[in-house]
């Protein structure tokens, strides 16, 4: 793709408090040596249902350029979005690339993300990635985005827009399914049943929405009773009032299951309620207060999808595309189920950003 002439810098309109809170990248945690990396490749791509080879992952040494990338999320308010945040930031810093970063606020805030990414179009991004609130919520932006010539990587949830130009993503579906395998593996059909509160995250996300599938059709034949399905935004105050009011309606329930921001505070309440003897946790991705959890004996098990990763390698697929290099269109890391047994094992650096690593908004 040619360049264009590059504007001032991103406007930051509808972004909650961001220019004060505004870090530039101080490269000191930019972990140069995190590749070859084992992943999984789509092809035909951007069908989750498509057939996956595997490969080692290796990344561009170097842009040519300090091309434009600008990255959206949909909130800042965990450690999940954290790690993404230090994948992007720490590969852009790498490839010495430009990455500006604007967050939505939180997954009811659609309007507010569409208002950032129009920005990002019209103050000269070179590329966009973009970590959607809504499976089919940004496809009239993404639209106009490929019609301005700027490539869009779609990182972490999802979106059903054909106009992408890549996805860095595993499957969610395939998130929820190994959560409900692993929990159905211990209470298999014929044995004692159990009850489950569910809670899959924020309605209308196209991550939730296939982890919601995953993990029903994993506990279709075993001995689990979904008594609860509850979805809402991933603040941790949303998510504590859903698991109190789920454990006021079924004092009889056995498993927490759902978003890490869900096992963090269950973990938290059930304590407070002497019920962690009796109420058992589980998360359906990996975030540093879920990781601690499994350490404690607190949280029985999570799937990993190695999120620093998939940030890295949204920016080098923006990269790559910017220059006209080959590049794979559909790629995820290969997925791996944490417990007690293998959490002191695993390569958490791929999963977590170093404690060190605050919210970076900029690099240049």
């Amino acid at each position: 793709m040619n360049s264009r002439n590059k504007l001032p810098a991103f406007k930051l309109k509808n972004t909650i408090a961001l220019a004060a809170s505004c870090m530039l990248f101080a490269g000191s945690v930019q972990a140069d040596n995190w590749y070859p990396y084992n992943v999984e490749v789509w092809e035909p791509a951007f069908d989750m249902a498509s057939p996956r080879t595997q490969k080692a992952y290796a990344p561009l040494a170097k842009a040519e350029k300090a091309w434009d990338i600008c990255v959206s999320f949909p909130h800042m308010k965990d450690a999940y979005w954290t790690a993404v945040n230090y994948g992007v930031a720490s590969e852009a810093e790498r490839l010495g690339v430009q990455m500006q970063l604007v967050e939505a606020g939180g997954y009811t805030n659609l309007s507010n993300q569409i208002s950032q990414i129009e920005d990002c179009i019209s103050s000269g991004a070179d590329a966009v990635v973009v970590g959607a609130i809504s499976y089919e919520g940004l496809n009239n932006v993404i639209e106009e985005a490929k019609s301005n010539n700027i490539p869009v990587i779609d990182i972490i949830n999802g979106v059903s827009s054909a106009d992408i130009s890549a996805k860095s993503l595993v499957s969610f579906g395939e998130m929820g399914y190994k959560a409900g395998e692993y929990l159905a593996s211990i209470h298999p059909k014929g044995s004692e049943k159990v009850k489950v509160g569910w809670f899959p995250g924020p309605p209308g996300a196209g991550w939730v929405e296939a982890g919601n599938k995953g993990f029903q059709d994993a506990i279709a034949d075993s001995a689990i009773e979904l008594v609860e399905t509850k979805y809402g935004d991933t603040g941790k105050e949303v998510q504590l009032k859903l698991v109190e009011d789920t454990l006021e309606a079924h004092p009889d329930l056995n498993y927490i299951v759902g978003t890490a921001v869900t096992a963090e505070a269950a973990v938290l309440l059930l304590r407070s309620r002497d019920l962690t003897d009796d109420v058992k946790v589980m998360s359906y991705y990996y975030t540093p207060g879920v990781h601690r959890g499994i350490k404690r004996g607190q949280i029985l098990a999570a799937p990993t999808d190695s999120t620093v990763i998939q940030g890295r390698i949204a920016i080098d697929q923006a990269v790559r595309i910017l220059e006209g290099k080959e590049y794979d269109k559909h790629v995820g890391p290969i997925l791996a189920v944490i417990d007690k047994k293998n959490v002191n094992s695993f390569d958490d650096t791929a999963a977590l950003a170093p404690q060190s690593f605050k919210p970076t908004f900029q690099v240049k």
